[in-house]
């Protein structure tokens, strides 16, 4: 009874020790596992500052990734018609973020041709509604034609270049719709004074009376930080329709027009 006893527990001692070496063989490699091979494989505290490629063209994306050890992907794609046709618009990570090598960088391209939207029916409607319409559906307001009629500021029709355009054709974002309008039968008014004010402020002049603005530049303006009127067409308090054009030439103050100049001696 007492060898089997012993010989019980020498078989007992034997499977524990066993037990207690690979319960030691597992930890040591779970030890070396996540301290060692993993932090060699994934470059540990090895990071990359991620560059700005907003603005870049997609042909030059590939090789100025690569040769900073990241990746791209393309995300989506959006439309800005201040951009050329495949640049990248948004990336993530941001610029200045702190990624591993071989990071994906997530982009969102311009695309090739603006997205569509349907023409909204702008007929019968005042010329301040027809404004706001265009600008919530992503329109240009263009040239406005005034015609004879009853009603004053009223749109008789939407023209896209130089063709009437029905409601509902599909558009794309960023077209110019010009509007053919109703005068009301109104009489003429007198043409604002803009002469000296800022371009931006004959602009408020101008809009405000209902009447349009063509603007050619006079010299060099780089630079100058008070680009004013210097002549205007029709000039101050002549006779002017609503919806008609006023021209202006702005430069820096105290340029010559062209027209202003003095004829050189021979």
């Amino acid at each position: 009874m007492g060898f089997k006893l012993k010989k019980y527990s020498a078989t007992l001692g034997g499977m524990l020790l066993s037990i207690a070496i690979t319960a030691g063989i597992i930890l040591l490699s779970m030890i070396i596992y996540f301290y060692v091979y993993l932090p060699a494989i994934t470059n540990h505290g090895e990071t990359i500052t991620v560059p700005n490629i907003e603005g870049m063209k997609l042909e030059e994306l590939e090789e100025f990734l690569v040769s900073r050890n990241l990746r791209y992907e393309v995300n989506d794609s959006s439309y800005s018609e201040d951009q050329p046709p495949l640049t990248i618009l948004k990336q993530y990570p941001v610029a200045g973020s702190k990624v591993k090598e071989n990071r994906v960088i997530y982009i969102s391209l311009n695309r090739i041709t603006p997205p569509t939207v349907p023409m909204p029916n702008l007929v019968d409607g005042s010329l301040i509604n027809a404004e706001v319409q265009l600008k919530s559906n992503e329109l240009k307001r263009g040239r406005i034609q005034l015609i004879r009629g009853p009603f004053l500021h009223v749109v008789k029709e939407m023209k896209f270049k130089g063709e009437k355009i029905e409601p509902g054709t599909r558009i794309q974002k960023g077209s110019t719709i010009d509007l053919v309008v109703y005068d009301g039968g109104s009489p003429n008014l007198p043409s604002p004074n803009v002469v000296d004010l800022l371009l931006e402020d004959a602009k408020v002049a101008i809009f405000g009376s209902n009447l349009n603005i063509e603007i050619e530049v006079v010299g060099d303006t780089i630079g100058i930080e008070e680009v004013v009127i210097l002549k205007q067409k029709p000039v101050a308090n002549e006779n002017i329709k609503v919806g008609d054009i006023v021209k202006v030439w702005v430069g820096a103050r105290g340029t010559l027009v062209p027209d202003d100049e003095e004829i050189p001696e021979e």
